[in-house]
C-alpha cells in the first residue's frame, strides 16, 4: 500500500488517496484560510467555523507532517509561529475553487467568494 509521511493509505486511488491526506473536518478549512493571508494560529481560531485549540494544534502539525504547510517561528517566549502553504498545499487552491463552484451551484444558501478566491493564481 503506498505511503506518505509514515501514514498508510486505504488504496492507491488518488481519489481516496487524496481524502485520506486532506478529507477530514478541518484540513481544507484551514488552506482556504491560508490562501485567504492568515498565517497564525489565533487568526485561524478567529475563523467563522470555530476549530478548537486541540483540534487546531493537531491539524497543524498533520499538515506539517503531510507537507501541505510549513511554519517558521515569529516570536521565541513563548515560542509561535506563522504557517504558509508549500507549494504542495497551494496546489490545494484549483481544488478548493471547484469546491465553492459546485457548492454555490447547488446549494444557493452559501456565500460566493471573494473574486480575489476565485481568480486564477499567479504564476506559472
Amino acid at each position: 500500500m503506498p505511503q506518505a509521511s509514515n501514514r498508510a493509505f486505504r488504496s492507491a486511488c488518488p481519489i481516496a488517496t487524496s481524502l485520506d491526506l486532506v478529507g477530514d473536518r478541518w484540513t481544507l478549512v484551514l488552506v482556504r484560510d491560508l490562501l485567504m493571508g492568515k498565517r497564525r494560529f489565533a487568526e485561524f481560531l478567529a475563523s467563522p467555523e470555530r476549530i478548537t485549540t486541540n483540534i487546531l494544534t493537531d491539524r497543524l502539525a498533520r499538515m506539517e507532517q503531510a507537507g501541505l504547510i510549513a511554519k517558521t517561528p515569529y516570536q521565541q517566549r513563548p515560542l509561535r509561529f506563522d504557517y504558509r502553504l508549500t507549494d504542495k498545499g497551494a496546489a490545494l487552491w484549483p481544488v478548493l475553487q471547484a469546491f465553492c463552484r459546485w457548492a454555490n451551484h447547488f446549494m444557493p444558501e452559501t456565500w460566493t467568494p471573494p473574486a480575489r478566491f476565485m481568480a486564477p493564481p499567479d504564476g506559472p
